[in-house]
């Protein structure tokens, strides 16, 4: 089964101002050896991008772009995207269609939101799901610490099995992306 990574909204508008996501800097270190491991077996790498018709994370602002520290490389994916759903009204399952891709790594940004919703998602549209455990984050909020919000969706997304696929937590430094037979 082909494995295709995904980062989700990993922006500078997201990432880089004051207050920064909990663990930023890590959490884009962790991203950065996933895509590499995973081109070096030639698994598909794609990076999804929130984005707005005005304001913070309009196409083509700043905000938008990809966080500045974050390895993108000519052949990975661009796939845009306007709900936290990352299938929902965009390219992302035809992309991984046309790759023959059964089984998904997530990882990126925010935990609760797109994160959640693009894991639930893909489990409900047959994919297998490796949460990158340590490489997904968020801010802080009033009821929750961003560390409390990330342990909390790493406990709980692998208990849904109704799916049918299973949805694994695992981290990033212990993710196995099998060699494609084509790149042999």
């Amino acid at each position: 089964m082909k494995t295709a990574l995904l980062v989700i909204d990993v922006q500078h508008g997201l990432f880089d101002p004051a207050p920064r996501p909990f663990e930023a800097d890590e959490v884009i270190h962790r991203i950065n050896a996933l895509t590499q491991r995973a081109r070096a077996v030639g698994a598909a790498v794609a990076f999804i991008q929130h984005e707005r018709a005005s304001g913070l994370l309009a196409f083509g602002a700043d905000s938008w772009q990809l966080a500045q520290h974050l390895q993108v490389l000519p052949g990975d994916e661009l796939i845009a995207k306007r709900t936290p759903d990352s299938f929902l009204n965009t390219t992302l399952g035809d992309w991984l269609t046309a790759h023959d891709v059964g089984r998904l790594v997530i990882c990126g940004y925010a935990t609760e939101f797109c994160v959640d919703t693009t894991t639930r998602s893909a489990a409900g549209l047959g994919y297998e799901v490796v949460l990158a455990a340590d490489a997904h984050t968020t801010h802080d909020k009033a009821h929750a610490s961003a560390a409390q919000i990330r342990a909390h969706h790493n406990a709980t997304l692998p208990c849904l099995t109704s799916f049918g696929p299973s949805i694994s937590a695992v981290n990033s430094a212990d993710v196995v992306f099998e060699a494609d037979p084509k790149n042999q």
